[in-house]
């Protein structure tokens, strides 16, 4: 079995460590690809119009100088260019849970969603730093081998799965939707002439929740996992459409 796992939080991050640990113990061929430095809410942005790097650090373990996303793609189009491309994609563990839309701002869920581009399964796993940077290591790989034996169960087309863990592990898994917990939601501001406003994002979110969202259930001690999917997007059906033609009359 070959796995790739990337980050988005860099190539130096405890928690890729983790989760590449993890994966050795269900692969003899693991695969690590990470971007030099640590991305925040890098989304799924790639690198076009300027050079990238991709340098060996070790065996089968290599920096990339480009955004997370960048990562996966360096690995299925210069690593497994001869189309042996991976099992299984891993992105985390992620220093900090990925609620909420975080599905849109996370680069750990766009290495999986980028994945999932290739036709790869992937499971994203996230944690809150609070937790010991090396705990788990076991537990991790116990998740990562279930999940990857029952993929059959979960994998879709444009399908990949978001685990956020609890601090303590092991722990059961519990199925969440999707919450609301608005990362970004305020502007500090730096100077303000009569034309232009000069501002700053302000980090940090409200921590709201909901029963069976992925923060209630983390809260609850458990695992939390929900499957996300690309190709999701829904009709407005014949009804509105008709009514929008007969409107452009």
């Amino acid at each position: 079995m070959r796995i790739l796992v990337c980050n988005d939080d860099g190539i130096d991050a405890p928690g890729l460590g983790v989760l590449a640990q993890a994966a050795r113990m269900l692969a003899s061929e693991v695969f690590v690809v990470a971007p030099a430095r640590k991305w925040t809410a890098a989304s799924h942005q790639l690198s076009f119009d300027r050079d990238l790097t991709l340098a060996r650090r070790d065996v089968r373990e290599y920096i990339c100088s480009g955004a997370p996303a960048d990562c996966v793609v360096a690995a299925m189009t210069l690593l497994f260019a001869d189309g042996n491309k991976p099992d299984l994609v891993l992105a985390g563990v992620n220093d900090k849970l990925n609620v909420a839309e975080d599905i849109a701002y996370s680069g750990t869920m766009a290495i999986a969603r980028e994945a999932t581009f290739w036709d790869v399964p992937a499971i994203g796993f996230s944690r809150d730093a609070t937790a010991a940077a090396d705990a788990g290591v076991a537990a991790i790989g116990r998740i990562a081998g279930l999940l990857w034996e029952r993929r059959q169960d979960w994998r879709a087309d444009g399908c990949w799965l978001s685990v956020n863990l609890p601090p303590v592990l092991p722990a059961a898994l519990a199925e969440a939707h999707l919450g609301h917990d608005k990362l970004g939601s305020a502007s500090a501001i730096v100077a303000r002439s009569a034309d232009v406003t000069t501002f700053r994002l302000v980090r940090g979110r409200p921590e709201s929740s909901s029963p069976g969202d992925e923060r209630a259930i983390v809260a609850s001690g458990r695992v939390s996992v929900l499957r996300h999917g690309w190709r999701n997007g829904t009709l407005v059906g014949a009804p509105a459409l008709d009514a929008w033609n007969r409107a452009l009359r």
